[in-house]
């Protein structure tokens, strides 16, 4: 009998049972040890450690469950001697590494329990390169460099993560203060950048990146949140290793939005820190900012009256805040705190430093066995009367799940079951575009694009194709959060042996489609590959405006960005589709449907291809004709990069009253790589409204 770890602080226990059937041996495994990480403080705030085992009672959803691991891990608070700064000099990287300047205390492995480093305190230092500028990274650098040099302490083991393309352990938990500060400044300014593909922060022999997190090397690494999320859930599910409380600094510039956010991945990355008994310690490395309204030198400046008004200025600070806004959560939710405005980044690491002080460490072999994914509450008690103390825990757990193939009953359960469960599945990458279109005065029609990386889907091989099955499943709930309606289609795709071979770098979408009346929504997406089982849930919140209610401006729908136009016969999977919506759909035309680009990342061997509509548009008396000018504009920081010519729009749709469909195409060959602001420039010549809408796109070097 033997522990193996499992994921996320639920760690897996071995057995082996004997089966008398042709004597054979069958080996099981079950995991259900939970380990709880407790503080326990008396009523001046004092850490108490002089507990027992006998002095606990522990809870699962109100029934006792017997203590099998209890350990008290007593952290010293007593700095290091401070390290002096050396000179800048040139570092040999063929050279050994350098001897630990610190004995580190041995690791422990008592019978009691699965503790691996006893009275330690476990610190990950994650350094998001891919979110931060130049200017950023250097300010990250010297702060861990000086929190290493003057703030360790005896108890601390730290370890180094790094986020380019990919999520890389660069140093595992050591005590070796010379090793970890020669490791950061090996760091090269600059190695990735916002909208980066790639990127590495060393060698592979420098850190382990043994199962680590790499991002699909595709558009879904670009503009994409999920990605970060996934690597810091990824980050999660290392540390889950050790039953240890763990504080992972995440050191970014904060985690930029979309504007179609996954509420299930950040819920995800969360969940699986809880589990882990990791709390998160995020740092905005871009630290205290005050500028002039106009804006600092780093950018081009602001146009028209902004400056005047303060709404240039509004839109900066909103867009930090903003971007602050998730990590704010992912601390809250863990049980961290978040460093904001603040240009002592060591500050962050301190905290976590701080927070981190003597614990207990309980563990029990939970009675409930089901791995259902559902909320597992925990209580725990102190069995002495006489004893005041004030306990803080985690209050629960998420059990595994495992969603198998069954039977066609049992599958469409599990499929149910897993998009209403509060653990989000996030085995598979979705993004998701949603857009409006009017088609009555308080009806509208809302497409949502599904876009899936073919690298993660797994195909079953029938005769000379190859084929996948997937089922899709969502629903929309008003703020209320009553249920508006639901999606339910099963698609087999089929691939000939050519189309199979590019799979990897070539992505699957779904198209479909509901009927909304203005408001506030929330949309939340699974869909599940078959052949392999796994499943990816996407959650956003959407508004349906009622355009009815503008005055000023043009009344526009959403606009469709798109590389792609594609007959609706040579789709490799189709839903079965009403005739007369398909005739009523927006993006559908003599039988070839517009694409969206969910991801809204093109190559330069393509035509990007723009659409919307204009509402309830001016009519000329004489002509009984709209009269509406409209160009395209890309730029590329302040330079205008191209310029359609403009084109006057004076034909109504034929089956749609007062829709006024508008449509642009432009080659993309002789633009450079990198990302453009694209504008559509809207004039109703008649009614004297105009619109400018934007959007952020991005062109492939």
């Amino acid at each position: 009998m033997r522990f193996k770890f499992g994921m996320a602080g639920v760690f897996a226990l071995v057995t082996a049972v004997v089966a008398q059937d042709q004597g054979l041996v069958k080996f099981t495994s079950e995991t259900n040890l939970v380990v709880v990480d407790l503080y326990a403080r008396d009523k001046s705030g004092k850490m108490i450690t002089d507990l027992k085992r006998d002095d606990f009672t522990i809870l699962e959803d109100g029934k006792p469950q017997k203590i099998s691991v209890f350990e008290i891990q007593k952290l010293e608070g007593d700095l290091l001697p401070p390290i002096a700064e050396q000179p800048r000099t040139l570092i040999d990287r063929s050279a050994p590494a350098p001897k630990p300047a610190i004995a580190p205390k041995p690791a422990v492995q008592p019978a009691s329990g699965p503790i691996r480093y006893q009275d330690r305190r476990l610190i990950a230092l994650f350094f998001d390169f891919a979110s931060m500028p130049p200017e950023d990274q250097i300010r990250a650098r010297d702060a861990a460099v000086k929190f290493l040099q003057k703030q360790m302490t005896a108890s601390d083991l730290v370890s180094i993560m790094v986020y380019g393309a990919s999520l890389k352990v660069v140093e595992d938990f050591t005590d070796d203060r010379d090793r970890l500060i020669s490791t950061i400044k090996r760091f090269q300014t600059g190695m990735a950048s916002e909208m980066a593909s790639s990127g590495d922060t060393g060698s592979a022999s420098e850190g382990d990146d043994t199962g680590a997190f790499v991002a699909d090397e595709t558009e879904f690494n670009i503009f994409n949140t999920d990605q970060k999320l996934a690597a810091l859930e990824s980050a999660a599910h290392k540390l889950a290793a050790f039953p240890e409380k763990k504080a992972l600094v995440y050191i970014s510039s904060g985690l930029s939005k979309t504007g179609v956010e996954n509420q299930a991945q950040l819920r995800s990355t969360v969940n699986a820190a809880v589990r882990a008994n990791v709390s998160f310690y995020p740092i905005d490395a871009t630290g205290l900012v005050a500028e002039a309204p106009s804006g600092n030198a780093s950018v081009a400046s602001p146009r028209g009256t902004g400056v005047f008004s303060g709404s240039s200025q509004r839109g900066r600070s909103d867009s930090r805040m903003d971007q602050q806004e998730t990590l704010v959560t992912l601390a809250a939710d863990t049980g961290g705190k978040a460093l904001l405005d603040n240009n002592d980044l060591s500050l962050g690491i301190a905290q976590a430093q701080r927070d981190i002080k003597s614990y207990y460490i309980i563990g029990y072999y939970s009675t409930n066995g089901a791995k259902d994914g559902r909320f597992r509450r925990i209580e725990v008690k102190v069995s002495s009367k006489t004893l005041d103390a004030k306990l803080d825990y985690r209050k629960g757990y998420y059990a595994d799940k495992i969603f198998q193939k069954f039977n066609s009953t049992d599958k469409e359960r599990q499929l149910q079951e897993a998009l209403t469960l509060g653990d989000p599945v996030s085995d598979l990458p979705l993004a998701i575009e949603i857009d409006h279109f009017r088609i009555a005065r308080d009806r509208y029609f809302v497409p949502v694009a599904v876009k899936i990386p073919g690298s993660a889907v797994q195909l079953a091989k029938k005769g000379a194709r190859e084929s996948v099955e997937l089922d899709f499943i969502g629903q929309v709930r008003d703020k209320a959060g009553k249920l508006v309606t639901a999606v339910r289609d099963g698609i087999t795709v089929k691939l000939d042996e050519a189309a199979a071979a590019q799979l990897g770098r070539r992505s699957f979408q779904y198209d479909t489609g509901v009927t909304l009346s203005p408001g506030d929504y929330t949309l939340r997406f699974l869909a599940r590959e078959n052949i392999s089982g796994k499943m990816g849930t996407f959650e956003t919140k959407f508004t349906v405006p009622d355009v009815n209610l503008e005055q000023r401006k043009l009344k526009l729908s959403s606009v469709v960005w798109s590389s792609q136009r594609e007959k609706l016969s040579a789709a490799v999977g189709a839903a079965d589709r009403n005739r007369k919506e398909v005739a009523n759909h927006p993006l559908i035309n003599d039988g070839e449907k517009l694409v969206p680009s969910v991801t809204r990342v093109f190559r330069r061997d393509q035509n990007l291809y723009v659409y919307l509509e204009v509402y309830d548009p001016a009519i000329d008396p004489a002509q009984k004709t709209p009269k509406v000018t409209a160009a395209l504009t890309l730029y590329q920081g302040a330079r205008k990069a191209f310029e359609s010519n403009p084109v006057q729009v004076t034909r109504l749709a034929p089956n749609r009253p007062n829709v006024l469909p508008m449509e642009f195409q432009a080659p993309l060959s002789k633009l450079s790589g990198g990302v453009y602001t694209a504008q559509v420039n809207v004039v109703d010549d008649l009614g004297g409204k105009f619109a400018f809408p934007r959007n952020t796109l991005f062109v492939l070097p």
